[in-house]
């Protein structure tokens, strides 16, 4: 019986133990805290987490904002001044995942006993990249763009602070100040100096704008006395009008009266004008008349005579002309029927015409020394052994003859045809002139063309012959 009560006894001590042990080991996570829960990996902030006992050891991470603040001194600006900067930085455990793993592994500790050395580590990290921005700014930007200050700051800081588990929540640039050295006594540094120039600044500008509403006040005072001039010179304006109406008013009235006489001399003026005209015009009649009689009509009879001169000109040197080419046809036609017989009669008969020409070069030329190139012996041999037969020179000599002679009377033909064609030519422009000033008419020059065509085919026919 007392072994039963024991084993009860044991058993309720056992359940009553594991029941604290399983209800210490349910763990409630604030809002404001970081739940690390070892062998599982993972985090939790806020909410209620088991934890295995043995195999899994909970911590916590504080997630409130710590605020420190950091002092830099003796940073060098742009321009080679030093300034004393005071900010004020709120900094707490990285929202980001990567960043609260970099906390859990580097800063885990710290959130919990030695905070003043993460509040260090913090400050280092802020106060370095602090002062390599101030060293990029002039003084008059670190106190004017103080807003752009502390965006660049955030950003800069992000990567260094993450590394740690850290972000920056609020910055706040509390002073900027120059720095006094040790020994100096001088009192109006850049800072009193650049706020000595704000001031002044802000005084001209004060007095600019006094100035300016002084200046705006007396525009304001001037137009209104223009606005006034304007008015009365208006107002006289308008009664100058009301008298210059009056007046054109009784002149209209003087000017009716006479207004009838006016037009009566003025329908008179336009009569004698018109007249005037009619007289002109009369007058240029006569001249135009005058004119033609002088000028016009004369050229016309000049113009007909030589038309007329143009005719019978034309008619004399077509119709010697025609009594050339008829007599050359002639001569042609006995030529042919005679054969070399009434050749060799042509060139004895024209042997003068043909000699004469050659003579009269001699005239130019004086013969001093006359050689015997050609002759005969009694036996119609050679002269000498240079010299040809005496019945072969002869030949020579009556071809060359009848070659000139051809010649000779080629260029006859050519200058007849030639002076026949300008003979028509001339005929047919002063007919066509003729025809045109009369009944507009032209005569076909066709029937001529034919004789001079037929002159040519005839012309040719006895070159072949010759030949």
């Amino acid at each position: 019986m007392g072994t039963i009560i024991f084993l009860i006894t044991l058993g309720g001590l056992i359940s009553i133990t594991l029941f604290v042990q399983l209800i210490s080991r349910m763990k409630l996570v604030p809002p404001s805290e970081l739940a690390v829960v070892h062998g599982r990996n993972k985090t939790y902030r806020g909410g209620r987490i088991f934890v295995y006992p043995l195999i899994e050891r909970f911590d916590t991470m504080d997630l409130t904002p710590q605020t420190t603040s950091v002092v830099v001194e003796s940073a060098i600006a742009s321009g080679i001044v030093p300034l004393t900067v005071t900010a004020t930085v709120s900094y707490a455990i990285s929202t980001s995942e990567k960043g609260r793993q970099n906390a859990i592994k580097r800063i885990l500790e710290m959130t919990k006993g030695e905070k003043s050395k993460l509040q260090t580590i913090a400050s280092s990290i802020i106060e370095g990249h602090l002062r390599d921005s101030i060293a990029a700014m002039t003084p008059e930007e670190v106190m004017r763009e103080k807003d752009q200050l502390i965006s660049n700051m955030i950003q800069i800081c992000k990567s260094d602070l993450e590394g740690i588990g850290l972000e920056i929540t609020t910055m706040n640039i509390a002073d900027v100040d120059d720095h006094r050295l040790s020994g100096v006594e001088e009192k109006h540094l850049y800072i009193d100096l650049l706020k000595r120039v704000q001031t002044t600044n802000a005084d001209s500008q004060s007095r600019e704008a006094k100035a300016n509403a002084e200046s705006s006040a007396r525009e304001k005072e001037e137009q209104r006395r223009a606005e006034v001039e304007k008015i009365r010179l208006e107002n006289e304006r308008q009664n100058l009008e009301a008298e210059l109406k009056v007046k054109i008013a009784r002149e209209k009235q003087r000017s009716a009266v006479g207004a009838q006489e006016a037009l009566r001399n003025a329908e008179s003026e336009v009569a004698g004008i018109e007249a005037q005209i009619e007289a002109e015009k009369q007058r240029i009649e006569m001249v135009r008349a005058k004119c033609e009689a002088e000028i016009l009509i004369p050229a016309q009879a000049e113009r007909d005579k030589a038309i007329e001169l143009s005719r019978a000109e034309a008619a004399k040197i077509r119709g010697e002309a025609q009594s050339e080419l008829t007599q050359l046809k002639r001569t042609i036609n006995i030529l042919e029927s005679a054969g070399d017989q009434g050749l060799n009669a042509y060139i004895i008969e024209k042997f003068d015409e043909l000699v004469k020409p050659f003579a009269q070069t001699l005239d130019l030329f004086p013969v001093e020394d006359l050689s015997v190139i050609a002759g005969t012996t009694p036996n119609n041999g050679p002269i000498s052994s240079i010299h040809p037969h005496s019945v072969d020179l002869e030949l020579n000599r009556r071809v060359e003859a009848i070659i000139s002679n051809q010649q000779a009377l080629d260029r006859t033909e050519i200058d007849a045809v030639n002076i026949l064609q300008d003979a028509l030519g001339q005929e047919n422009e002063q007919i066509e002139e003729t025809s045109t000033s009369q009944d507009g008419k032209k005569n076909s020059p066709d029937s001529r063309q034919e004789r001079v065509r037929r002159f040519k085919s005839l012309r040719n026919r006895n070159d072949s012959d010759q030949d």
